[in-house]
Protein backbone atom coordinates (compact mmCIF):
# COMPACT_ATOMS: atom_id res chain seq x y z
CA UNK A 1 0.00 0.00 0.00
CA UNK A 2 1.25 3.53 -0.82
CA UNK A 3 2.21 5.21 2.46
CA UNK A 4 0.38 8.38 1.41
CA UNK A 5 -2.95 6.54 1.72
CA UNK A 6 -2.23 5.09 5.18
CA UNK A 7 -3.87 6.20 8.41
CA UNK A 8 -2.20 9.25 10.03
CA UNK A 9 0.87 8.53 12.14
CA UNK A 10 -0.78 10.66 14.86
CA UNK A 11 -4.49 9.92 15.12
CA UNK A 12 -5.75 13.08 16.81
CA UNK A 13 -6.19 15.96 14.39
CA UNK A 14 -5.87 18.66 17.06
CA UNK A 15 -2.54 17.19 18.16
CA UNK A 16 -1.20 17.21 14.60
CA UNK A 17 -2.19 20.89 14.38
CA UNK A 18 -0.53 21.77 17.67
CA UNK A 19 2.68 19.88 16.88
CA UNK A 20 3.32 21.78 13.65
CA UNK A 21 3.17 25.24 15.25
CA UNK A 22 6.68 25.36 16.77
CA UNK A 23 8.42 23.81 13.72
CA UNK A 24 6.50 26.28 11.56
CA UNK A 25 7.82 29.26 13.53
CA UNK A 26 11.38 27.89 13.55
CA UNK A 27 11.38 27.26 9.81
CA UNK A 28 9.74 30.65 9.16
CA UNK A 29 12.46 32.48 11.09
CA UNK A 30 15.23 30.57 9.33
CA UNK A 31 13.87 31.13 5.83
CA UNK A 32 12.94 34.76 6.48
CA UNK A 33 16.49 35.31 7.70
CA UNK A 34 17.81 33.74 4.50
CA UNK A 35 15.57 36.03 2.45
CA UNK A 36 16.66 39.06 4.46
CA UNK A 37 20.32 38.11 3.94
CA UNK A 38 19.76 37.86 0.18
CA UNK A 39 18.06 41.26 0.14
CA UNK A 40 20.78 42.83 2.29
CA UNK A 41 23.37 41.50 -0.17
CA UNK A 42 21.48 42.84 -3.19
CA UNK A 43 20.79 46.25 -1.64
CA UNK A 44 24.20 46.58 0.09
CA UNK A 45 22.43 47.11 3.42
CA UNK A 46 23.47 45.84 6.82
CA UNK A 47 21.48 42.71 7.69
CA UNK A 48 20.70 44.13 11.15
CA UNK A 49 19.35 47.32 9.59
CA UNK A 50 17.12 45.26 7.31
CA UNK A 51 15.57 43.52 10.31
CA UNK A 52 15.37 46.76 12.28
CA UNK A 53 13.50 48.58 9.50
CA UNK A 54 11.75 45.63 7.95
CA UNK A 55 8.44 47.50 7.59
CA UNK A 56 10.19 50.20 5.54
CA UNK A 57 12.03 48.12 2.94
CA UNK A 58 10.97 48.32 -0.73
CA UNK A 59 8.39 45.96 -2.22
CA UNK A 60 11.10 43.95 -3.97
CA UNK A 61 12.80 43.30 -0.64
CA UNK A 62 9.54 42.14 0.91
CA UNK A 63 8.93 39.94 -2.11
CA UNK A 64 12.31 38.20 -1.73
CA UNK A 65 11.85 37.65 2.00
CA UNK A 66 8.27 36.46 1.49
CA UNK A 67 9.34 34.06 -1.25
CA UNK A 68 11.80 32.37 1.12
CA UNK A 69 9.22 32.37 3.92
CA UNK A 70 6.56 30.79 1.70
CA UNK A 71 8.98 28.12 0.51
CA UNK A 72 9.79 27.30 4.13
CA UNK A 73 6.10 27.12 5.02
CA UNK A 74 5.30 24.80 2.13
CA UNK A 75 8.30 22.64 3.00
CA UNK A 76 7.31 22.10 6.65
CA UNK A 77 3.67 21.54 5.71
CA UNK A 78 4.69 19.02 3.04
CA UNK A 79 6.79 17.15 5.61
CA UNK A 80 3.92 16.99 8.09
CA UNK A 81 1.30 16.19 5.46
CA UNK A 82 3.42 13.47 3.91
CA UNK A 83 4.81 11.79 7.02
CA UNK A 84 2.40 12.67 9.85
CA UNK A 85 -0.97 13.02 8.12
CA UNK A 86 0.11 10.63 5.36
CA UNK A 87 -1.82 12.54 2.73
CA UNK A 88 -1.03 14.43 -0.45
CA UNK A 89 -0.64 18.21 -0.51
CA UNK A 90 -3.62 18.53 -2.82
CA UNK A 91 -5.76 17.07 0.00
CA UNK A 92 -5.29 20.31 1.92
CA UNK A 93 -7.76 21.92 -0.46
CA UNK A 94 -6.02 22.61 -3.76
CA UNK A 95 -8.51 20.81 -5.99
CA UNK A 96 -9.50 23.24 -8.74
CA UNK A 97 -12.52 21.30 -9.97
CA UNK A 98 -15.66 23.49 -9.95
CA UNK A 99 -13.90 26.21 -7.91
CA UNK A 100 -13.89 29.08 -10.41
CA UNK A 101 -16.85 30.63 -8.60
CA UNK A 102 -14.97 30.52 -5.29
CA UNK A 103 -12.07 32.47 -6.81
CA UNK A 104 -14.45 35.08 -8.21
CA UNK A 105 -16.22 35.35 -4.85
CA UNK A 106 -12.90 35.97 -3.11
CA UNK A 107 -11.54 38.48 -5.60
CA UNK A 108 -14.79 40.47 -5.71
CA UNK A 109 -15.27 40.42 -1.95
CA UNK A 110 -11.84 41.93 -1.29
CA UNK A 111 -12.33 44.62 -3.92
CA UNK A 112 -15.85 45.52 -2.77
CA UNK A 113 -14.93 45.73 0.93
CA UNK A 114 -11.84 47.85 0.30
CA UNK A 115 -13.66 50.01 -2.24
CA UNK A 116 -16.68 50.52 0.01
CA UNK A 117 -14.50 51.38 2.99
CA UNK A 118 -12.47 53.88 0.97
CA UNK A 119 -15.60 55.58 -0.39
CA UNK A 120 -17.17 55.84 3.07
CA UNK A 121 -14.01 57.47 4.43
CA UNK A 122 -13.85 59.76 1.38
CA UNK A 123 -17.43 61.01 1.64
CA UNK A 124 -17.13 61.42 5.41
CA UNK A 125 -14.13 63.71 4.88
CA UNK A 126 -11.65 61.35 6.52
CA UNK A 127 -9.78 60.40 3.34
CA UNK A 128 -8.41 62.49 0.48
CA UNK A 129 -7.19 61.01 -2.80
CA UNK A 130 -4.04 62.99 -3.62
CA UNK A 131 -2.67 61.50 -6.83
CA UNK A 132 -2.46 58.43 -9.04
CA UNK A 133 0.92 56.98 -10.01
CA UNK A 134 0.93 53.99 -12.33
CA UNK A 135 4.02 51.85 -11.85
CA UNK A 136 3.59 48.60 -13.77
CA UNK A 137 6.68 46.96 -12.28
CA UNK A 138 5.68 47.98 -8.76
CA UNK A 139 2.13 46.64 -9.22
CA UNK A 140 3.45 43.40 -10.71
CA UNK A 141 5.77 42.96 -7.72
CA UNK A 142 2.82 43.59 -5.40
CA UNK A 143 0.72 40.96 -7.19
CA UNK A 144 3.47 38.37 -6.68
CA UNK A 145 4.13 39.51 -3.10
CA UNK A 146 0.52 39.29 -1.94
CA UNK A 147 -0.02 36.04 -3.81
CA UNK A 148 2.84 34.60 -1.78
CA UNK A 149 1.44 36.09 1.45
CA UNK A 150 -1.95 34.50 0.84
CA UNK A 151 -0.40 31.12 0.01
CA UNK A 152 1.88 31.28 3.05
CA UNK A 153 -0.87 32.02 5.56
CA UNK A 154 -3.82 30.19 4.01
CA UNK A 155 -2.07 26.87 3.43
CA UNK A 156 -0.83 26.89 7.03
CA UNK A 157 -3.87 28.26 8.90
CA UNK A 158 -6.79 27.03 6.83
CA UNK A 159 -5.24 24.17 4.83
CA UNK A 160 -3.40 22.48 7.69
CA UNK A 161 -4.56 23.81 11.07
CA UNK A 162 -8.26 24.26 10.35
CA UNK A 163 -8.53 20.97 8.47
CA UNK A 164 -6.92 19.06 11.35
CA UNK A 165 -8.88 20.87 14.04
CA UNK A 166 -12.07 19.86 12.19
CA UNK A 167 -11.09 16.20 12.63
CA UNK A 168 -11.24 16.57 16.42
CA UNK A 169 -14.05 19.09 17.02
CA UNK A 170 -17.04 20.81 15.45
CA UNK A 171 -16.40 22.90 12.35
CA UNK A 172 -17.31 26.11 14.18
CA UNK A 173 -15.05 25.43 17.17
CA UNK A 174 -12.25 24.61 14.70
CA UNK A 175 -12.93 27.85 12.83
CA UNK A 176 -12.71 29.93 16.01
CA UNK A 177 -9.55 28.19 17.18
CA UNK A 178 -7.78 28.56 13.83
CA UNK A 179 -8.80 32.23 13.70
CA UNK A 180 -7.20 32.79 17.10
CA UNK A 181 -3.98 31.29 15.75
CA UNK A 182 -4.29 33.53 12.67
CA UNK A 183 -4.67 36.53 14.98
CA UNK A 184 -1.63 35.44 17.01
CA UNK A 185 0.49 35.33 13.83
CA UNK A 186 -0.02 39.09 13.49
CA UNK A 187 0.78 40.11 17.08
CA UNK A 188 4.18 41.49 16.10
CA UNK A 189 2.90 43.62 13.22
CA UNK A 190 3.82 47.32 13.52
CA UNK A 191 1.23 49.84 14.76
CA UNK A 192 -1.17 47.08 15.85
CA UNK A 193 -4.27 48.31 17.70
CA UNK A 194 -6.99 46.53 19.64
CA UNK A 195 -9.45 47.17 16.81
CA UNK A 196 -6.90 45.88 14.32
CA UNK A 197 -6.33 42.74 16.37
CA UNK A 198 -10.08 42.15 16.60
CA UNK A 199 -10.45 42.63 12.86
CA UNK A 200 -7.68 40.13 12.11
CA UNK A 201 -9.61 37.58 14.18
CA UNK A 202 -12.79 38.42 12.24
CA UNK A 203 -10.82 38.16 8.99
CA UNK A 204 -9.77 34.68 10.09
CA UNK A 205 -13.42 33.75 10.49
CA UNK A 206 -14.26 35.24 7.10
CA UNK A 207 -11.37 33.48 5.37
CA UNK A 208 -12.27 30.14 6.95
CA UNK A 209 -16.05 30.26 6.57
CA UNK A 210 -15.99 28.68 3.13
CA UNK A 211 -13.34 26.11 4.07
CA UNK A 212 -15.41 24.56 6.87
CA UNK A 213 -18.02 23.63 4.27
CA UNK A 214 -15.85 22.89 1.21
CA UNK A 215 -12.41 21.98 2.61
CA UNK A 216 -11.09 23.91 -0.37
CA UNK A 217 -8.56 26.76 -0.32
CA UNK A 218 -9.43 28.73 -3.42
CA UNK A 219 -11.93 31.09 -1.77
CA UNK A 220 -9.65 32.09 1.14
CA UNK A 221 -6.61 32.30 -1.17
CA UNK A 222 -8.45 34.67 -3.53
CA UNK A 223 -10.01 36.74 -0.75
CA UNK A 224 -6.77 37.07 1.22
CA UNK A 225 -4.91 38.23 -1.91
CA UNK A 226 -7.67 40.61 -2.96
CA UNK A 227 -8.08 42.15 0.51
CA UNK A 228 -4.35 42.90 0.81
CA UNK A 229 -3.81 43.96 -2.80
CA UNK A 230 -6.67 46.44 -2.96
CA UNK A 231 -6.04 47.70 0.57
CA UNK A 232 -2.37 48.54 -0.04
CA UNK A 233 -1.11 48.73 -3.64
CA UNK A 234 -4.41 50.06 -5.04
CA UNK A 235 -6.21 52.21 -2.45
CA UNK A 236 -3.06 53.26 -0.60
CA UNK A 237 -3.57 52.04 2.97
CA UNK A 238 -0.93 50.31 5.05
CA UNK A 239 -1.40 46.54 5.03
CA UNK A 240 -1.41 45.28 8.62
CA UNK A 241 0.85 48.18 9.55
CA UNK A 242 3.23 47.77 6.59
CA UNK A 243 3.58 50.26 3.75
CA UNK A 244 3.79 49.31 0.07
CA UNK A 245 4.06 51.07 -3.28
CA UNK A 246 0.58 52.33 -4.22
CA UNK A 247 -1.42 53.25 -7.29
CA UNK A 248 -3.42 55.84 -5.34
CA UNK A 249 -1.71 58.20 -2.92
CA UNK A 250 -4.07 59.24 -0.16
CA UNK A 251 -4.19 61.16 3.08
CA UNK A 252 -6.30 60.11 6.05
CA UNK A 253 -7.35 62.24 9.00
CA UNK A 254 -9.68 62.03 11.94
CA UNK A 255 -10.36 59.40 14.57
CA UNK A 256 -8.06 56.41 14.09
CA UNK A 257 -10.83 54.02 15.17
CA UNK A 258 -12.66 55.12 12.04
CA UNK A 259 -9.72 55.44 9.65
CA UNK A 260 -7.47 52.66 10.96
CA UNK A 261 -4.55 55.05 11.38
CA UNK A 262 -1.07 53.71 10.65
CA UNK A 263 -2.19 50.09 10.87
CA UNK A 264 -4.27 50.57 7.72
CA UNK A 265 -7.91 49.99 7.00
CA UNK A 266 -7.75 46.75 9.00
CA UNK A 267 -7.56 48.93 12.12
CA UNK A 268 -10.88 50.62 11.36
CA UNK A 269 -14.30 49.89 12.86
CA UNK A 270 -15.54 50.07 9.27
CA UNK A 271 -13.50 46.93 8.64
CA UNK A 272 -15.18 45.39 11.69
CA UNK A 273 -18.60 46.02 10.17
CA UNK A 274 -17.61 44.88 6.67
CA UNK A 275 -15.92 41.70 7.94
CA UNK A 276 -18.96 40.88 10.07
CA UNK A 277 -21.28 41.36 7.11
CA UNK A 278 -18.98 39.23 4.96
CA UNK A 279 -19.00 36.42 7.53
CA UNK A 280 -22.80 36.35 7.57
CA UNK A 281 -23.10 36.60 3.79
CA UNK A 282 -20.62 33.84 2.97
CA UNK A 283 -21.89 31.62 5.78
CA UNK A 284 -25.31 31.80 4.07
CA UNK A 285 -23.78 31.17 0.62
CA UNK A 286 -21.68 28.17 1.61
CA UNK A 287 -24.26 26.77 4.02
CA UNK A 288 -26.82 26.79 1.20
CA UNK A 289 -24.34 25.09 -1.15
CA UNK A 290 -23.59 22.50 1.52
CA UNK A 291 -27.30 21.73 2.01
CA UNK A 292 -27.87 21.43 -1.74
CA UNK A 293 -24.87 19.13 -2.19
CA UNK A 294 -26.04 16.79 0.58
CA UNK A 295 -29.61 16.60 -0.73
CA UNK A 296 -28.65 15.93 -4.35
Amino acid sequence: MNSITKEPAIKKGWLRAVLIIIPFFIVSVIFQALGAFIWATISNDNILEVFKNISQIPTLGFLIIQAFSTFGTLLIIWIFTRFIDRKKMIDLGFSFQKRTKDILYGLLAGFIMMGAGSLILYFSGNLTFDSITFNLIGLAQSVVLFTLVSINEEVFVRGYLLRNFMVSMSRYAALILSSLVFMALHLMNPNLSLVGLTNIFLAGLLLGIGYIFTKNLWFPLALHFSWNFFQGPIFGFEVSGTKSETLISQTINGNEMLTGGQFGFEGSILATVLCSLGIVLFWMVYKKQDVLSTTN
